[in-house]
């Protein structure tokens, strides 16, 4: 395999530059106290494209990589950054004892055998100050997919190394403590997230490493205490027991809903037998029901052909007794018609009798006219007028009634004087500054004009002329009254 093949490899699967270091950030926990040391020295194996020296030197670390690559070392020259062209454990056997404070090999254990692992191991113990860091990074086939198929897509690779292999050796080698730090993982799993089981097979941190510490002082170890007490990452057990968990509590959710559904399924099915029952009675009792309504039926369609059979009884002699007065009215309707026949002559004889008064009356009618239209008749007017009111006299005399009566007529007179007065302003204060001279005459004066009118006022009077219009008078009359009103205007006009 050429170099050249390897850097466009890496330039493909390891991803962009910007990405590796971002991720490498999450080893600051670790480098930070290292990097307050004085003269803080780093060694990295394997360093690559250089992103893990920018972030060292970013840190103060003063630090320098080893590579066998020319085309990844030309990459860190074009940075500035401090590489050589070695082999890793040369290099590294070439280091003093206890004068680095970091030793790193990022994806370099999975290239080599196991043995030259344990060896390079050994040789980063001796050149580590005390409380000097070893990390080395590796695939992690706690993800199944990884150490199934993509850890094989590099054909450098020679085999994964389990995360509890790579930290018994550095622990094996004599390193104080270790600390097995998972990467790459998804966000959401790690925040607790639901567990599928495609998470299960490639969910567990792509990648991981071993931070060994080196032996030291309690003080120099304190630091350091945080980052090596802190969990990282999702391993395959955890992964596994969360989906286990899962599935218990997707089955305990199940049995409880099928649960619910027996009981409800248990409460239908006793509903539905009750329901049922109550359907079986309400079917009896619609039966009995229906048996009784039949009967009642049956004994009414027997009843009413009992009345049907009687009324029709009575009809046919209703009928019979209307055919019997059917022919006692045809013949009462031959008597009618002859008595219509004798009533239609009757009328024609009246007809004709009517002519003959309605002649006499226009005789009797031009007769009075002429009467009134008179000379006799005119002379005698007056003599007629006294007639009258003597007649009117003595009837009110042999009644008690003529001093009232002319008390009545002098006191009207007498009240029509003084309304008259009492409408004009001039001769109203004339009247009663003529009367203040004689109180007993203005009171008397003042009795009669202000007095009710006596019930029977009338009394003695000629009677009311009759209301009507000649309109209201039969035609023989109407033609009477209209000549007796022809003659009188004639002789009014004559007059």
């Amino acid at each position: 395999m050429t170099q050249p093949f390897y850097r466009a490899f890496e330039d493909r699967y390891r991803g962009e530059r910007a990405t590796i270091k971002e991720r490498l950030r999450a080893y600051l926990p670790f480098l930070r106290p290292l990097a307050a040391w004085p003269r803080a020295a780093a060694l990295d194996l394997g360093c690559g494209r250089g992103e893990w020296l920018e972030l060292l030197g970013e840190e103060g670390f003063a630090a320098r990589g080893i590579d066998l690559d020319d085309g990844m070392l030309a990459a860190c020259r074009e940075r500035g950054l401090d590489v050589e062209n070695t082999d890793a454990l040369a290099a590294l056997r070439a280091q003093p004892d206890d004068s680095l404070a970091l030793v790193s090999a990022f994806h370099l254990v999975e290239h080599i055998p196991f043995d030259l692992v344990r060896e390079l191991i050994a040789e980063a113990l001796r050149v580590l100050q005390p409380g000097g860091l070893l990390v080395m990074e590796t695939p992690n086939p706690e993800n199944l997919v990884v150490g199934a198929s993509d850890f094989y897509t590099d054909p450098s690779h020679e085999r994964p190394i389990p995360p509890n292999l790579l930290s018994f050796a550095a622990e094996h080698a004599g390193f104080a403590r270790q600390k097995i730090v998972r990467l790459q993982e998804d966000p959401q799993l790690r925040a607790g997230g639901r567990v599928a089981l495609a998470a299960v097979l490639q969910g567990a941190s792509p990648d991981y490493s071993v931070v060994a510490q080196k032996a030291a002082t309690p003080n120099q170890l304190a630091p350091f205490d945080a980052a090596f007490d802190t969990e990282y990452g999702i391993d395959l057990n955890t992964l596994a027991r969360r989906y286990e968990q899962q599935r218990n509590d997707e089955h305990a959710e199940i049995h409880r809903i099928l649960g619910r559904f027996d009981e409800r399924i248990g409460s239908d099915r006793a509903s539905a037998a009750a329901q049922a029952q109550a359907l079986s009675q309400d079917l009896r009792n619609v039966t009995e029901s229906f048996a009784a309504a039949e009967r009642a039926f049956e004994n009414k369609y027997q009843a009413l052909g009992a009345q049907l059979q009687h009324h029709f009884d009575v009809l046919a002699e209703r009928a019979a007794r209307a055919e019997a007065r059917l022919d006692q009215a045809e013949q009462h309707a031959a008597r009618s018609e002859a008595r219509l026949d004798q009533a239609e002559h009757d009328a024609a004889r009246t007809a004709a009798r009517l002519d003959q008064a309605e002649q006499r009356a226009d005789r009797y009618a031009q007769q009075v006219a002429d009467l009134l239209d008179s000379t006799s008749w005119r002379v005698t007017a007056p003599l007629r007028m006294t007639s009258d009111v003597v007649r009117r006299l003595r009837s009110a005399r042999r009644d008690g009634r003529l001093g009232s009566g002319l008390r009545r007529r002098a006191s009207g007179a007498l009240r029509r004087v003084a309304l008259a007065i009492m409408r004009e302003p001039r001769a109203k204060r004339y009247a009663l500054a003529v009367l203040a001279r004689f109180p007993a005459l203005r009171r008397r004066i003042h009795g009669v004009v202000y007095r009710a009118p006596e019930p029977g006022l009338h009394h003695g009077l000629p009677p009311e002329p009759l209301s009507g219009t000649p309109e209201d008078l039969p035609p023989r009359a109407a033609r009477v009254y209209a000549a007796l009103k022809a003659a009188r205007d004639a002789r009014r006009h004559n007059a």
